[in-house]
């Protein structure tokens, strides 16, 4: 299948395939709201008042399902590593990046690929912790920077990911460490995803990702300059602003599942209009998840079933009932 890229070189200025144009109740000229929002939550990691810190984590996670993480302490040279090697690895020739193309037939996300659900954005796949589970064939030894500046990234971003777990198990009423180990502790899957999406002669009739809420725990998103990150909320879809350097949280299904409900998984979509490199925090596969015991009353029964990740993955892309 062509990538996105090859399709964008090779259409005439303002002619869009039909089968990238979204309906027109998806169309961002005609569904982004445009008139005075209530801004995306925005925390400061760096306060030392870690009560107050968890009361903004569980307001935003409750309310939003999403926000942006200020002042998380992963060095500005890090996260600019990172996107200067995956603008450099989609900027190679079509050939050299089908040197990494995933197998259509293979039930492996790792790898080169494009066209999700006719959206318009061609992707790279890598899982980049634990070490123990990285793959190295899948990722690109060109740009020859890739693989420090991925591994630094991970490094750093696994200690933020730790202290952003424990404020969401002390926000739901557990112990600080209850959440991370009901997701898979230290099994826990980052798999990172860079999206590049090519310049579009319609951008108004097009969606980069369709709106979806994302299959795994958590998400962390390191956007780029261009703001074309939306979310849902209150019947409207909102652009979420552009911060530098700030990092963007997305609640995922499974943990609104162990949370019973308290914690929403966040609606969103893309527009055509950046790049970004969000990370998926995926629990194993044969991890069983359910609404978290301790939270389990007569008062508070349970909203979700409990079953495998695995089979929770299958049902999601296949469109079956959980």
């Amino acid at each position: 299948m062509k990538s996105v890229q090859l399709v964008a070189s090779s259409i005439k200025e303002d002619e869009l395939p039909s089968e990238f144009i979204r309906p027109e109740n998806e169309q961002p000229r005609l569904t982004t709201f445009q008139g005075q929002q209530e801004p995306v939550p925005v925390l400061d990691f760096s306060t030392g008042d870690t009560e107050k810190l968890v009361e903004l984590v569980v307001d935003a996670s409750s309310k939003w399902g999403l926000f942006q993480i200020v002042n998380h302490g992963i060095p500005s040279e890090v996260i600019g590593n990172l996107q200067s090697a995956g603008k450099q690895f989609f900027e190679l020739p079509e050939k050299e990046k089908e040197a990494y193309v995933k197998d259509p037939e293979s039930k492996c996300i790792e790898g080169y690929g494009c066209r999700m659900r006719n959206g318009w954005v061609d992707h790279l796949f890598n899982r980049i912790w634990p070490p123990s589970a990285i793959d190295y064939r899948f990722w690109p030894t060109n740009p020859p920077q890739y693989r420090e500046a991925a591994e630094e990234y991970a490094k750093h971003l696994h200690e933020m990911v730790n202290k952003l777990l424990r404020c969401l198990s002390v926000g739901m009423g557990l112990a600080a460490e209850d959440l991370k180990t009901a997701i898979g502790g230290e099994e826990l899957n980052y798999n990172m995803k860079i999206n590049y999406y090519p310049p579009c002669p319609r951008p108004d009739l097009a969606l980069g990702v369709p709106a979806h809420t994302d299959l795994c725990a958590f998400t962390i998103l390191v956007p780029n300059e261009v703001q074309g990150l939306q979310v849902f909320q209150d019947d409207k879809w909102y652009d979420v602003a552009y911060i530098p350097n700030a990092l963007i949280i997305h609640i995922g299904d499974q943990i609104e599942i162990v949370s019973n409900g308290k914690y929403k998984a966040v609606f969103h979509r893309s527009i055509v209009k950046r790049m970004s490199w969000p990370v998926f925090m995926e629990p194993p596969p044969h991890l069983e998840i359910g609404p978290h015991p301790n939270l389990i009353s007569t008062q508070n029964p349970p909203k979700y079933k409990t079953k495998k990740f695995s089979d929770y993955v299958y049902c999601k892309l296949n469109n079956l009932p959980q």
